[in-house]
């Protein structure tokens, strides 16, 4: 028996250790009888968190003891696991962990459609997960908690964590803070936050626009709804019930996020790849499956990939 389990502890293995996987990190460790285990390739920010703790500042203030390191080799067995990486990094990440969790029940918390089928080819128990939490990391060892919001879990139908594990990893996030609901079906919760997603930030990143900005522009706006709509005939046709109209979205982004810059304008900004392929690429992907054309998605995708290109 390993010293984890003669103590009664439950490890948590948080791949990536940006800002949601830092918010998630320090709030599962300041839970009793949690040990969480972080992996990210930045170094400063490792050796930070291991020397003096994770720190959130922000909608919270508190610094949580977590193990952090470099290489995902150096992780124990672990009874639950949590990607956050981006999405580029997904089968890299989840290959070099997949000793470690082996036996875990492992959740995507990510952007975009298709994470959770890479992780599924390492491990047999996924969940698939949706947030709408939002933050930075500000410093190594400190990230900042900007936007609180609820996460859901649910079985990824093709190769389900029991719905045990599920229920034990929201129960535990709920507990350290940051509120998670375990649903039968996850779908409709991801897919709500996909639909706005891809509809507002290949625009914001082909331009250099907020969101609020891309949505009061009567032109932009105008492709934000037939991108919107493509999403939901896609949506109708796979069974996929949206929790929330995407209108609704629109409408409180302008109000309350006018200035935000989605994650793929920040990566166009420092010329990094964006997620393009599991936001508006994933639609056009399920489109296909189901018999749906989303010819501006695709022109999306082509689009953002032309200006990488340029780079």
């Amino acid at each position: 028996m390993s010293d984890a389990k003669s103590m009664n502890v439950t490890r948590i293995a948080v791949l990536g250790c940006g800002a949601i996987g830092s918010l998630y990190a320090a709030h599962l460790a300041r839970v009793p009888g949690i040990e969480v285990w972080a992996v990210d390739p930045w170094r400063a920010h490792v050796e930070a968190i291991e020397s003096t703790g994770l720190t959130v500042i922000g909608q919270a203030a508190f610094t949580a003891p977590v193990h952090a390191r470099t290489s995902a080799a150096d992780l124990p067995p672990c009874d639950l696991g949590i990607v956050a990486t981006k999405s580029l990094h997904t089968r890299d990440a989840v290959a070099a962990a997949k000793d470690a969790l082996a036996g875990a029940a492992v959740v995507s918390v990510q952007n975009g459609i298709g994470n959770e089928e890479l992780i599924a080819e390492f491990l047999p128990r996924v969940i698939r997960g949706t947030i709408v939490t939002a933050g930075a990391v500000t410093a190594p060892g400190t990230v900042r908690y900007d936007a609180p919001g609820d996460s859901w879990f649910g079985p990824f139908e093709p190769s389900p964590a029991p719905a045990a594990g599920i229920a034990l990893l929201a129960g535990l996030l709920t507990e350290g803070g940051l509120r998670t609901h375990a649903v039968a079906d996850a779908r409709g919760p991801q897919w709500t936050k996909v639909v706005f997603n891809a509809a507002t930030s290949p625009l914001a990143a082909l331009t250099g626009l907020t969101v609020g900005q891309v949505c009061t522009d009567p032109d932009l706006l105008a492709q934000v709804r037939v991108l919107i709509a493509e999403a939901r005939a896609v949506c109708a046709a796979a069974g996929i019930v949206l929790t929330r109209d995407p209108a609704e979205s629109v409408e409180e982004a302008v109000r309350e996020a006018f200035h935000h810059k989605p994650s793929m304008l920040q990566d166009v900004l420092a010329r990094r790849r964006t997620e393009v392929d599991v936001l508006n690429g994933g639609i056009a992907a399920e489109g296909r499956r189901v018999g749906i054309a989303t010819p501006g998605h695709d022109a999306m995708v082509a689009l953002v990939h032309g200006l990488e290109r340029s780079w």
